[in-house]
């Protein structure tokens, strides 16, 4: 059922329309059909969200349970390492939330070019810093960081 609303003399007049069957090319198709740049972005902006949600937990692990929660999850550090590493984790949480904020903010722009080109840099930051990481510190890093990262940037340049 669709309403149509016109305005005259500030009265508001409510039309009720007759409903128009569909008409789908494709009986099989169960879902709303949208152009695919708008399913690409979409896909794109779930990806940097997921991203984003990545790096704000390795914020709060790294400077707010880094002697508690955090052995648990870096099972190859000596667990006597880490009150002794407590301020350096801290500064790299702080650095992974200037990354989640970053990709955030990309999400919430609203003009279209200004929004890839925020998140193009931020997610090729994650993708830069996850490949350093890899490389250093534990190839997970990768797969966690860099790769999800990449996904997101693919997506954003598929048309």
């Amino acid at each position: 059922m669709k309403i149509s609303i016109s305005y005259t003399n500030y009265q508001i007049k409510i039309r009720w329309l007759k409903p128009t069957p569909m008409k789908i090319n494709n009986p099989n198709l169960l879902y709303l059909q949208l152009p695919n740049q708008i399913i690409m972005q979409l896909a794109a902006q779930i990806i940097i969200g997921l991203v984003a949600a990545i790096h704000i937990y390795i914020l709060w692990l790294e400077m707010f349970a880094w002697t508690t929660k955090a052995p648990k999850v870096f099972k190859s550090i000596p667990e006597e390492l880490f009150p002794k590493t407590k301020t350096l984790a801290a500064n790299q949480g702080l650095y992974n939330g200037f990354l989640a904020a970053g990709l955030i903010w990309s999400l919430c722009i609203t003009d279209h070019h200004w929004r890839l080109y925020v998140a193009i840099f931020f997610l090729t930051c994650v993708i830069i810093a996850g490949i350093y990481g890899a490389t250093t510190a534990s190839k997970k890093i990768l797969y966690v960081q860099s790769i999800p990262a990449l996904v997101a940037m693919i997506l954003l340049h598929l048309r």
